[in-house]
């Protein structure tokens, strides 16, 4: 039942009218602490697009499920842990793919000053080869390659 709203603030009056409830249903879900809309200097009750949102919740939840107000409130406490969660998990997970992505890098970076140092060697042995006599029982290993991919 989602409904077509204009952005701002509402009253009780015109809350109650978007819902065909009776105002004194909207004031005993405050009263349960399911709703807590600000309140104007004269003390009058301003419910905004999330408190219209949760009235709509709460009302789905009562009259089309049959959840008593207890029920409703423990659910919409366990979908407030449960976003928190989300939010925590999402933190960890992108906290984790950071390190991850600077892991990666410094592996990078360590394989390929691996790779010069090798090459190094290599070059080195190869000098040294060339200026002793070939041996035919030697296997000659300089001859291996090594490819990185630079991403």
């Amino acid at each position: 039942m989602k409904i077509n709203r204009k952005k701002g603030f509402f009253s009780i009056s015109a809350v109650a009218k978007i819902f065909s409830i009776h105002q004194q249903t909207i004031r005993l879900y405050e009263k349960q602490g399911l709703l807590t809309p600000k309140r104007s200097e004269g003390n009058t009750r301003l419910f905004s697009e999330e408190d219209i949102e949760r009235l709509e919740e709460i009302i789905s939840l009562t009259h089309q499920l049959g959840i008593n107000l207890a029920g409703v409130e423990l659910i919409l406490k366990l979908k407030k842990q449960m976003k928190k969660m989300q939010q925590q998990m999402n933190d960890i997970f992108e906290a984790t793919h950071t390190q991850l992505d600077r892991d990666t890098k410094e592996a990078e970076q360590q394989v390929k000053e691996s790779a010069k140092q090798l090459l190094k060697i290599k070059q080195q042995q190869q000098i040294t080869h060339a200026e002793q006599p070939q041996d035919p029982h030697i296997v000659d290993a300089d001859n291996w390659e090594i490819e990185y991919e630079d991403d």
